[in-house]
């Protein structure tokens, strides 16, 4: 092949060659040069030399391998789980407490994953089932000013260093959380798939309390929430790392730490909504129930929250949570409305996890704010602890004026398809329209969300459809993409 390969070039250099003679004979005789003769004369000239260099066993080596390398390079392959490295940040306090958080997103045989403690844990603690264990190094040469602050918030943030220096191959992105971060690991890929990790990122989101980031800082990657490093910026991060901690003495966390040293390098936050810091109290459905249009990355902050299922503890509703988001990750909490023109209903389901269906023609962007089913996250009576960084609505104080809530009971994923069964969750005993007031159980059928790389960058919101026009107890809900020129709303 090489042979042939060899002749081939060869007989296209004698035919440039012969070319170029053809051209370059004339110019013996007594004739003229004229600008067109010259110009074509420097094109050869200059193509003959391209191909030369290129095709020529005597080519300069920097010239192929360069030619070789930047050809390889243009196509790299496609991220996956095994790209991302996580450093979990943990205690030897809290470690056998949180362990079930991680054991809900972290897979040995596909996700990478060290969890930091300050000493090692405890033998009998050890399942193998949780991430492997590093005891963090000693940080007791940095300073730490802050009065009332927590010193540990050094060795945190060191775990920067520390991950990176330990050269783990095949490194893209290393991930950032705390012992009770939920990762949505899947989501997290695709939505890193959409930066080049040969460059400088810093990628995640500030705190959904006002409060917080004017403390804090609306530019900063909250640590609870997760945060993404390129390993090109995190390998240059971590060589100057410790010389960052000697200045930042007086600040109180660890991600205000890694914030500063990386504003230090010239890098600022590219924010993906994805990431939850959590900032907030008590019952997250209003915030579950209206997600943004991409992908859900991480929870925070669950133990400060009520059970996001009805009737089961904060890990029996999150276990049942990753039954929809093992079916589905890329469509868990996405929101979709559709409409009953029949009986002047508006549905809006949370899917994988709720349903609400409201009496009436609800307008699509009023139901993309958030209800404000929560409390602060700062227990103030202050007016900035209750501000957001999103737009909200009421929540009504009585229950019968708050519309039916159908919370996900099961679901059958196959390659037709997935179907999602959602069951009436009845707090009072309250008179509804005659349209829902017998409605128990709605079904939604769907397809597995794949959407690739570009779509990623440009998310559409998909559009569905009642199936049943008469309906009794149950009511049955297709998701699909939504035409070109198709808009999500009632014809009034």
């Amino acid at each position: 092949m090489y042979q042939k390969t060899k002749r081939k070039a060869n007989s296209f250099l004698k035919a440039i060659r012969f070319r170029y003679l053809s051209l370059s004979l004339p110019f013996v005789m007594p004739k003229p040069l004229t600008p067109s003769r010259l110009k074509a004369l420097l094109l050869f000239l200059s193509l003959f030399l391209n191909l030369y260099l290129l095709l020529s066993p005597h080519a300069p080596q920097f010239l192929l391998t360069r030619y070789s390398s930047s050809s390889s390079s243009s196509s790299p392959s496609p991220t996956t789980r095994r790209h991302l490295l996580f450093a979990i940040a943990s205690s030897s306090r809290s470690w056998t407490r949180r362990k079930p958080y991680l054991r809900l997103w972290h897979s040995p045989a596909s996700t990478r994953a060290f969890a930091f403690l300050d000493r090692p844990a405890d033998p009998a603690d050890d399942d193998g089932g949780a991430a492997p264990v590093i005891v963090s190094g000693d940080t007791s040469r940095f300073p730490y000013t802050l009065r009332g602050g927590l010193r540990s918030a050094i060795r945190v943030a060191r775990v920067v260093k520390e991950i990176v220096d330990r050269g783990e191959a095949d490194v893209r992105w290393y991930v950032f959380g705390d012992d009770d971060t939920v990762f949505f690991v899947d989501n997290l890929v695709k939505t890193l798939s959409k930066y080049d990790h040969d460059r400088w990122f810093y990628i995640g989101s500030n705190s959904e309390s006002y409060m917080q980031n004017v403390k804090y800082g609306f530019d900063m990657a909250f640590g609870g929430g997760g945060f993404a490093i390129s390993h090109s910026l995190a390998k240059v991060l971590a060589r100057v790392f410790d010389s960052c901690l000697m200045r930042y003495g007086h600040l109180y966390g660890s991600d205000s730490r890694v914030f500063s040293c990386v504003a230090e390098l010239g890098i600022g936050l590219t924010h993906e909504p994805g990431f939850h810091q959590v900032d907030m109290r008590g019952n997250l459905f209003g915030m579950l129930s209206a997600h943004p249009l991409s992908p859900l990355v991480s929870l925070h902050h669950l133990d400060a929250a009520d059970p996001i299922f009805p009737n089961m503890n904060n890990t029996q509703a999150l276990e049942h949570l990753f039954e929809a988001v093992n079916a589905d990750p890329a469509r868990i909490l996405q929101q979709t409305v559709c409409y009953d023109r029949t009986h002047s209903l508006t549905v809006s389901v949370a899917w994988g996890y709720a349903i609400q269906v409201y009496d009436g023609n609800e307008l699509l962007p009023d139901l993309l704010s958030l209800q404000k089913t929560f409390m602060p996250w700062r227990r103030s009576r202050s007016v900035e602890a209750s501000q957001y960084m999103f737009k909200m609505r009421d929540y009504p104080r009585d229950a019968c004026k708050r519309p039916p809530i159908f919370y996900l009971e099961s679901l059958v994923s196959n390659n037709h398809g997935i179907w999602s069964n959602y069951t009436r969750h009845n707090v009072e005993n309250c008179s509804k329209a005659n349209a829902i007031k017998n409605l128990e159980h709605i079904r939604v059928i769907s397809q597995k969300l794949d959407l690739d790389v570009e779509e990623m960058k440009a998310p559409r919101r998909q559009c569905c459809d009642i199936l049943q026009s008469s309906f009794n107890d149950s009511m049955t809900i297709n998701i699909r993409r939504c035409r070109d020129d198709e808009l999500i709303s009632m014809n009034i």
